[in-house]
């Protein structure tokens, strides 16, 4: 078996402008980075996606709080979006690539102000997920995702019968979470006024 990878980048903004009134800009990045060892590793026999979609979304976590930045909420859509996608990539139907970023976006139904989104591909690794993670952590296009200022993600995994693996990562900040907090503000302000 030969040992493989690459990573993969999207990102994505949501510009308010005067009121109500939005637009969507969306910038796509393909960085695409390979590299090939020979090697035999396999998956372990008793290997479950979701266990490597939980470690992405643990090891992720723990890499943000080591750097004082607040975890990020695990969203059951935002992973079911990525773990289609990770589906998708591994039984061909799209290409390794960032092809249908702003429709996976919009199909999770959520009030956002940025998104942006990290793919991993790789085969003959007996621990995927951190081999995906190490590869953002060390990658300029992928680390600020990862340390980027966003509340949710979700993770998809997916592997295909000749073992490759591949993993979606999509994070999004919520632009109502904004708002919660600012109104909080205000309340808290307002309360301390009228108690003095």
């Amino acid at each position: 078996m030969i040992r493989q990878s690459a990573f993969g980048i999207a990102s994505g903004v949501l510009f308010l402008a005067s009121g109500l009134t939005t637009a969507y800009a969306l910038s796509l990045t393909s960085a695409l980075k390979k590299s090939t060892l020979s090697c035999q590793i396999s998956l372990p026999a008793n290997f479950k996606a979701a266990d490597l979609e939980k470690s992405v979304f643990n090891q992720i976590n723990n890499y943000r709080v080591s750097l004082g930045l607040p975890k990020l909420t695990l969203d059951e859509k935002m992973t079911e979006q990525a773990r289609i996608h990770s589906q998708n990539m591994a039984n061909g139907t799209v290409p390794f690539s960032h092809e249908g970023f702003e429709r996976r976006v919009k199909a999770i139904a959520i009030s956002y102000k940025s998104a942006a989104e990290n793919l991993a591909y790789n085969q003959g690794y007996s621990d995927p997920a951190t081999e995906a993670i190490n590869g953002w952590l060390n990658s300029s296009e992928h680390l600020p995702n990862i340390k980027g200022d966003y509340n949710f993600t979700g993770v998809g995994v997916a592997v295909n019968s000749k073992g490759e693996v591949y993993l979606t990562q999509i994070f999004l900040n919520d632009r109502d979470f904004e708002v919660s907090r600012h109104n909080i503000d205000e309340i808290e302000t307002d309360l301390l006024w009228l108690v003095n």
